[in-house]
């Protein structure tokens, strides 16, 4: 009698065994088919767990493999040139995370046609929004493609003298001379005009205008000129610094001291001091910069007489 019923009770057991997992995988699909369910335009739209948790692990691949085609890509790449792939990569991943999440959910039953048509005017209504912010992508990436700026170059944009330290997808920053930081939208470098201190080569040529008093001995300043700029620091030796007789102006005899260098920004402190040392050097030897000055002569002339009416 007892074995019978531990038999009953052992086969009743091993039922209850064979029918868990059933339980278990029907618990968990009523687990992923939770979430939204509505229909729009006449079609049925199903947003689950389910579809949540497939879109998370499309992200997560998606992420594994972008990340692997950038390391083998960037690994013989420059310092320089990895960092300008590293942001139209990054450009490029938002794309590819956009495209997963419509495959994704397309691919697990959702119907995408009737998510973008419903959203087609607040896509519209964004495409206006963030038009200069496409723009300025757009012009971050032709920026780094065709190597028109680069990171330690010296630009000069609307008056403002800085040196390139970044350059992102949207924006570039620069560092001025006063120690001050601008952020340019890149779309101003290739619709506006830039000048590039530094594109070609490090090397700028600089000048200082002076003007000397008329009778002035013209060779004793071009000799005093080339001296100073020979005793200045920052002006290079090769190629050396030239006069120039510029012009017979109103006031003065006009010279300029041409001269390169290879940090043109700090070119204001290397003009500075260069002026100190004309200026100390003009006076030590009699050379006299005249201010501007007008002779002003009256000539006495007979008032006229009015006529009279006799």
């Amino acid at each position: 009698m007892i074995q019978e019923k531990l038999k009953e009770t052992v086969k009743e057991g091993a039922e209850t065994v064979k029918d868990l997992p059933e339980d278990i995988w029907q618990t968990i699909k009523d687990l992923l088919d939770l979430g939204f369910h509505f229909e729009s335009g006449g079609k049925r739209i199903d947003l689950t767990v389910g579809h949540l948790l497939l879109v998370i692990v499309a992200f997560i691949v998606a992420t594994v493999v972008l990340r692997l085609i950038r390391s083998l890509i960037t690994r013989k790449m420059d310092t320089e040139n990895e960092l300008k792939f590293k942001s139209i990569f990054k450009f490029i991943r938002y794309i590819v995370y956009l495209a997963v999440i419509l495959f994704t959910l397309n691919a697990s039953g959702v119907d995408i046609t009737v998510l973008l048509t419903a959203s087609a005017a607040l896509f519209v209504g964004l495409g206006l929004a963030l038009q200069d912010l496409f723009t300025d992508i757009i012009g971050g990436i032709f920026i780094m493609v065709d190597k028109s700026l680069a990171v330690g170059d010296v630009v000069e944009i609307d008056g403002k003298v800085g040196r390139i330290f970044e350059i992102k997808l949207r924006t570039t920053r620069a560092l001025t001379r006063d120690d001050k930081v601008i952020i340019v939208p890149n779309h101003h470098f290739i619709s506006d005009i830039v000048y590039n201190y530094t594109q070609n080569h490090r090397t700028t040529r600089e000048a200082v205008k002076v003007g000397v008093a008329y009778g002035s001995d013209t060779a004793l300043v071009r000799k005093l000129l080339l001296e100073c700029a020979a005793k200045q620091n920052g002006i290079l030796k090769s190629p050396k610094p030239f006069v120039l007789f510029e012009d017979f102006g109103d006031s003065s005899l006009n010279f300029g001291i041409y001269f390169f260098i290879n940090d043109s920004f700090s070119d204001p402190r290397i003009k500075s001091e260069l002026r100190f040392r004309i200026d100390e050097q003009f006076r030590a030897n009699k050379v006299t910069i005249p201010f501007p000055q007008r002779d002003v002569h009256f000539y006495p002339t007979t008032p006229i007489q009015p006529k009279s009416d006799e």
